[in-house]
């Protein structure tokens, strides 16, 4: 409730998610309450962290702190992702928002390095831990702060389908976690001489640092270029094959220049029996339809076919049967049929799996011949490997 609170009351339009203007100021209220938040947050820890002189709390303390930087880097990277193309950056400007991602996950790294020096030393060194039970309920109430945190920054995740707001979902849940050891360790600190406070500390800093390799992992991804989402795939195909001529797809390519900024081409097979202007219309029509609802750039390859040649239409079946019985999910388009003599010379794209090794192209190309050859003497085969770069279902 107090999410919807915050989002109605501060953001002008707030249904529109896909406007660039929308979506930054959903990232700058993200980040303006992690700010005061967590502020608020270390203030108390590191009070608590001094006042009990307890490395576990001020750990977690400095852990809230960067937390702090994290949504002013944030909101930086929202800015900066928000601005318009340019003669450099034709495509704009969208990545910056992962690089404040990755940015974001190196500071939290660095806090749990440190941490993990300044708990093993409280392990050589050990000190007397005071029990406090107004401490317990002050850092029990910050971990509902930081619930109430990953829910808030996980519902904006979702609505302006952010990895940054995902990654922050996760790092407050984190926090949860490690500010419930911390007061685990006071607990059980009250019933034993041993230094639980140095233990837990490097317990404490450890998630830190886990959680901020997996945090830089997943911003690496989208600067890496990872296969795109699998429902926009989907979403891609399905919608390109709804329309009437179009027979067939292939090749679908997907650059993520940032969200909202994503650039697809894909091939569609047409009926050579169209005239090359229907052809366009239809395809100009399908460009403008689809990237106006997936809110992409679509780009679309004419890829004419014989859909009534019954001697290419038998060919094409009879080698699909071969490769069916392969072991390998193959697949095939470019499918061209010459007749002379009684024989048959074919020609065709082979799309092989995302882990097939090139080095074992060559030995496909041939076993799948020999295949052919063997049903099939008559033809005579020609094969282009071909690569698949987006996962469907």
């Amino acid at each position: 409730m107090l999410t919807n609170f915050f989002i109605k009351t501060f953001i002008k339009d707030y249904k529109k998610t896909k406007d660039i203007i929308v979506r930054k100021k959903y990232g700058y209220l993200s980040g303006i309450v992690g700010i005061a938040s967590n502020a608020m947050l270390f203030l108390l820890k590191i009070f608590i962290g001094f006042y009990l002189n307890s490395i576990a709390v001020m750990a977690d303390a400095f852990n809230n702190l960067s937390d702090v930087a994290s949504s002013i880097v944030t909101i930086f990277g929202f800015e900066m992702s928000g601005k318009p193309a340019d003669k450099e950056h034709p495509f704009g400007h969208g990545r910056f928002e992962y690089i404040a991602a990755l940015v974001v996950s190196f500071m939290v790294l660095l806090v749990g390095f440190e941490f993990v020096k300044s708990s093993f030393k409280r392990i050589i060194n050990p000190e007397v831990i005071a029990f406090d039970l107004l401490t317990i309920v002050l850092l029990s109430i910050s971990i509902l702060v930081k619930v109430w945190l990953s829910m808030f920054n996980k519902t904006i995740g979702k609505a302006i389908k952010s990895k940054v707001m995902d990654a922050t979902s996760f790092d407050s849940l984190s926090d949860v976690i490690a500010t419930s050891v911390v007061v685990m360790s006071l607990l059980i600190g009250k019933y034993t001489k041993m230094p639980m406070d140095g233990y837990i500390g490097f317990l404490v800093s450890l998630f830190i640092i886990y959680n901020a390799i997996n945090l830089i992992r997943e911003t690496l991804n989208p600067l890496l270029g990872e296969a795109p989402d699998e429902e926009l795939v989907n979403g891609i195909i399905s919608k390109t094959l709804s329309y009437d001529k179009v027979v067939g797809v292939h090749d679908l390519i997907v650059h993520n220049y940032g969200p909202g900024k994503i650039v697809a081409s894909i091939c569609a097979e047409i009926p050579c029996s169209m005239s090359i202007t229907a052809a366009h219309d239809i395809i100009d029509l399908i460009e403008k339809e689809i990237s106006e609802e997936l809110n992409i750039h679509l780009v679309i390859h004419i890829d004419p076919i014989d859909t009534e040649d019954k001697e290419l239409l038998k060919a094409q079946s009879n080698i699909m049967k071969v490769l069916e019985k392969l072991p390998y999910d193959l697949s095939i388009h470019d499918f061209c049929v010459t007749q002379y003599e009684g024989k048959y010379d074919i020609a065709f794209d082979m799309v092989v799996p995302f882990d097939f090794r090139i080095e074992d192209e060559g030995k496909l190309i041939e076993a799948v011949k020999e295949e052919i050859r063997k049903k099939h003497p008559d033809y005579n085969v020609k094969i282009n490997i071909d690569h698949q770069y987006s996962i469907m279902s």
